[in-house]
């Protein structure tokens, strides 16, 4: 079957410089569409679950959050298993997926059984999903650097929040954008205890008008004069006076307002953290998570693109601070595995060259270097892999194997020629080579098909060992 395989290849040259072209162009299109990556993503399928459930300790977060979703999830189809921790007011729970489960059919899944769990949760507390993104997700950070002094941390922050953070959470490939630093900024009431006990009022009841007062209600029409008018009655909160105005109960006929049992201001919200940048002092930040199975470097471009267009906006004296930019380690990754790979294929075609001591025998093994290694990235599109350290370390290591093949049939060509020679060329040239390629072609067969045969233990690995294979072979 080789020497049939062999002798057809031969006789049929241009189907096969066809076949070569052809592949060679599909390695280029799936070089240039590979995801290129610093480091491969090793994650499982995951999904987070997160709940906020202000003021209560970990034992209630436990019992009354974080165990009925665990115990509810752990029946959900393809579920390995699930972790979770509960805090101060806080639950996170890690639902991990069998491996190749599409990412959002599992967020689809976990998403049906939160509704069944819904009913035992406390009332008030929703919980959320955690964005599409996994461990190695966080590609790009700044900071917001206010050079004239106008503006404080809290200013910095609202602008984070309510203007930068929508803004480039509108890229896309962008799972989420994480705000840290500077001061949230809240409207706080600040209660006298003897002033509500004075007036016999619970806190229940000055957090139930506040929140009763923050709202807008609707009306019917009113016509009048052949004209039609809505009647509507707009009392959303938009300042301090119209917290202190609100009514909280009554004293013989006089209303208690909110200015009357306590002082109102604007302050910041309770922190767990704080962003600081070179020394200086601190800065309000936001995170880039990019979303699963996205092109890093390309997101990073199109996130840098974005802030461009976004500076123009900022206030005078606001600037964007790039702090972190996982593009520029992917890019020296890659260069360093290129100029290793051109220093191999250099090395092994002047070794070539020298044993050889042909230069049109030697082409043929140097020709079959840069050749294989375009088409390996057709596989590697197909199998989802991205370009990394660890991928093109392991096609660098793949080159000697390669090459060895080539050489060992080229140097008997040449002894097969010699003797032809020899012989005074009885018979054609090309059915010489032919036979060269027949009497060796066997042998080189099965040495590479051992040399594959000793990796198959490594490919029955499983999960993250698993991955990791893939990424190095």
């Amino acid at each position: 079957m080789i020497e049939k395989i062999i002798e057809a290849s031969a006789r049929n040259k241009f189907l096969v410089f066809l076949m070569v072209l052809f592949l060679s162009a599909g390695g280029l299109w799936a070089l240039k569409n590979t995801p290129l990556d610093a480091i491969p993503d090793l994650s499982d399928v995951q999904v987070i679950v997160y709940t906020t459930w202000m003021g209560r300790n970990p034992t209630i977060m436990e019992d009354q959050v974080t165990y009925p979703i665990v115990t509810t999830m752990i029946s959900a189809p393809r579920v390995k298993f699930v972790r979770a921790f509960s805090d101060f007011g806080y639950s996170y729970v890690y639902i991990i997926f069998e491996d190749g489960t599409d990412i959002y059919w599992a967020r689809s899944r976990v998403l049906e059984y939160l509704n069944q769990v819904a009913g035992r949760l406390p009332p008030g507390v929703t919980p959320t999903l955690g964005p599409d993104a996994t461990g190695v997700g966080w590609v790009f950070q700044y900071a917001l650097v206010d050079q004239s002094g106008k503006y404080d941390l809290a200013q910095l922050r609202s602008l984070q929040d309510w203007y930068l953070r929508y803004q480039i959470g509108s890229v896309e490939g962008v799972a989420e954008v994480a705000s840290l630093g500077g001061f949230v900024r809240q409207y706080q009431v600040n209660l006298d205890p003897n002033r509500l006990a004075a007036y016999r009022l619970s806190l229940k009841s000055i957090v139930d008008a506040i929140r009763m007062s923050n709202n807008d209600v609707g009306g019917r029409s009113v016509e009048l004069s052949g004209a039609e008018y809505m009647v509507r009655g707009r009392g959303y909160i938009k300042s301090i006076k119209d917290i202190e105005m609100i009514a909280v109960g009554g004293d013989r006929g006089t209303p208690i307002l909110v200015r009357d049992i306590g002082g109102v201001a604007l302050g910041p919200d309770m922190r767990r953290g704080i962003a600081e940048l070179d020394g200086k002092g601190e800065v309000v930040g936001g995170i880039v998570v990019m979303r699963y199975g996205e092109n890093a470097l390309n997101l990073i471009d199109r996130v840098k693109k974005k802030l461009k267009e976004i500076e123009p906006s900022l206030p005078p004296g606001v600037k964007i601070v790039t702090t972190y930019d996982r593009s520029d380690l992917i890019l020296r990754s890659i260069a360093t595995l290129k100029e290793k790979l051109i220093e191999e294929s250099l090395i092994v075609s002047a070794v070539s060259l020298i044993f050889l001591f042909h230069v049109r025998s030697a082409l043929v093994a140097i020709l079959t270097l840069p050749i294989a290694i375009i088409m390996s990235f057709i596989a590697m599109y197909y199998l989802n892999l991205t370009s990394n350290i660890m991928s093109l370390g392991g096609i660098a290591i793949a080159i000697g194997a390669m090459v060895d093949a080539a050489i060992v049939m080229v140097e008997n060509a040449h002894k097969r020629l010699e003797k032809w020679e020899e012989a005074g060329r009885q018979g054609s040239r090309t059915q010489v080579i032919i036979e060269a390629a027949k009497e060796v072609g066997k042998p080189l067969f099965y040495s590479l098909l051992i040399i594959t045969v000793s990796f198959l233990p490594v490919f029955t690995l499983e999960a993250q060992e698993g991955r990791s294979r893939w990424r190095r072979c």
